[in-house]
């Protein structure tokens, strides 16, 4: 088993910027310089349109990107052969769904231990978890399982949104929602604010960016993670 080469993103695409700017700098050092990507669209309903934008934007890094759905039925090789794995954000249920049922879940996890990278974004990050479990989407198919690729051991929150005492909305805030999750979970969650990177790598787990992370831990009220070593109580 090598050494864990994982990079979580909050969102791909950041206000004022294209997709993927923000983060361009993390996404090199995960890559290297040279890097073949496997792609994973099934976040998405339109595969060869999330496909296309996902190519055009890794060119203009100098990398290559294939889909691994125009490899159905033989996502072993194409996996095999990439450098680096991207699972693009979008509907989580969508995601994991697709994952299932093309028998992804495990060849994935498998060659991230034989030392694939891994980039996920927003529901990306999240299937990186043990499960889909800490995701604002609605249900819009039903997966046969919520358990995910439990490549990092917590779940990701993405998009986290911290609450705002001006609001006249009375409805749950996205703390409340995941102190919920662990009222009937025993695990941790990482907030990440958009913008927000995890960077897991042989040196440990890092926030990375200029913003704090919200961490959550059963038993534990909620504090900031500043960028840096990530450690839990």
């Amino acid at each position: 088993m090598q050494p864990p080469q994982i990079l979580l993103l909050s969102n791909s695409t950041q206000y004022g910027y294209g997709y993927l700017d923000h983060a361009e700098k993390e996404i090199r050092q995960l890559l290297g310089a040279k890097a073949t990507v496997a792609f994973v669209p099934y976040a998405m309903f339109d595969w060869d349109a999330y496909e296309s934008r996902a190519r055009d934007r890794f060119g203009k890094m100098g990398y290559e990107l294939e889909s691994l759905h125009r490899w159905q039925g033989d996502a072993d090789r194409l996996l095999r052969d990439s450098s680096a794995v991207f699972v693009g954000g979008g509907n989580t249920f969508r995601l994991i769904d697709r994952l299932h049922r093309h028998d992804l879940i495990g060849k994935i996890r498998a060659r991230v231990a034989e030392g694939m990278r891994y980039l996920g974004s927003s529901a990306g990050s999240i299937v990186a978890g043990p499960s889909i479990k800490t995701t604002k989407d609605m249900p819009v198919v039903e997966p046969p399982s919520f358990s995910a690729l439990n490549l990092v051991p917590f779940h990701i929150s993405p998009h986290y949104l911290d609450p705002d005492p001006n609001s006249k909305h009375m409805g749950e805030t996205q703390e409340e929602r995941i102190l919920q999750f662990l009222e009937e979970n025993d695990g941790r969650v990482v907030g990440l604010r958009e913008s927000g990177i995890v960077s897991v790598r042989h040196d440990g787990v890092r926030v990375l960016g200029s913003l704090s992370a919200r961490l959550f831990q059963r038993g534990h009220a909620p504090w900031e993670c500043f960028p840096g070593p990530l450690t839990w109580c």
